[in-house]
């Protein structure tokens, strides 16, 4: 006989358990997404260095074969977490999909390669504003600007006082973004510049739809995933149970709307790993 799995925390609702009860009767028709940065990777004071937890693919690769799908949902560009979660050439990972850009940009394993719309004009505009516009605020030293190709965005998180650097640039960026046709993005001490139009609810609501899901667990950290959260409300309004997961998140929405508290990207590999024993 085999060990018997290690029993899965139970979820502090309702529509959680069901979710995960859902889950766990026909994975084959189960979409597990799940967020990077936060989630699968720690957050580190520079994004060029952040990686996928060590456990975290393999956790991925071991629930892979068991459900619908698996779904990486980011802000990032989608090639960028593909490198930096070491997604590719995964076996078990062989029809993994990474929606990045919030969904604007999307990475398909089968393939290998990234589908792109054409960069939204207002980024370069913003873009080549952004130095003038940090050292006319006094924030030019204390920020760091991230290029992501469809978006911009600028962090905080070097700032001698981050939090209110965050605070003093949020309106002017918005307005900034405003001008060029843009929409702010925030997040946990950065501020994204992005096009309208496309949020990870948008992305998540597509995709489910798309491979035909009966039920969705769905992971993040951070405000962007708010719309994801907000997308699996609704499909439970509708009759599609989910599980709605928070990883160490600061943001106090996102734990209160959560089903399941976990404490960081390697409790969330964990977690997905245990998951996995159980289908």
């Amino acid at each position: 006989m085999g060990n018997r799995p290690e029993p899965l925390p139970t979820p502090v609702t309702q529509y959680g358990r069901d979710g995960l009860a859902a889950i766990l009767a026909r994975p084959e028709r189960a979409v597990i997404a799940v967020d990077f940065d936060g989630t699968l990777a720690e957050i580190v004071a520079d994004p060029e260095q952040a990686r996928a937890h060590p456990d975290a693919v393999p956790a991925l690769a071991a629930l892979a074969p068991h459900v619908a799908s698996v779904a990486v949902v980011t802000g990032r560009p989608a090639g960028v977490a593909v490198r930096y979660g070491g997604f590719a050439g995964v076996p078990g990972l062989e029809h993994l999909v990474v929606l990045g850009h919030y969904g604007a940009e999307r990475w398909d394993a089968v393939t290998g390669t990234v589908h792109t719309p054409d960069p939204h004009p207002g980024v370069a505009a913003a873009r080549a504003e952004l130095p003038g516009f940090l050292e006319a605020h006094g924030a030019w030293r204390d920020t760091w600007v991230e290029e992501k190709g469809q978006a911009v965005a600028v962090h905080t998180r070097r700032a001698q006082d981050p939090q209110a650097a965050f605070e003093a640039l949020r309106a002017p960026l918005t307005d900034l973004a405003a001008q060029h046709g843009l929409v702010i993005e925030p997040g946990r001490m950065v501020l994204e510049l992005r096009p309208p139009g496309m949020d990870k609810g948008v992305a998540l609501t597509a995709y489910l739809r798309e491979v035909g899901a009966e039920s969705v667990l769905y992971a993040g950290d951070d405000l962007g995933d708010l719309p994801a959260f907000g997308a699996v409300e609704k499909l439970r309004s509708d009759g599609v149970p989910g599980l709605l997961v928070a990883a160490d998140t600061v943001i106090e929405e996102l734990a209160e709307r959560a089903d399941l508290l976990l404490s960081g990207p390697a409790t969330v590999a964990t977690f997905l790993k245990s998951l996995s024993t159980h289908l």
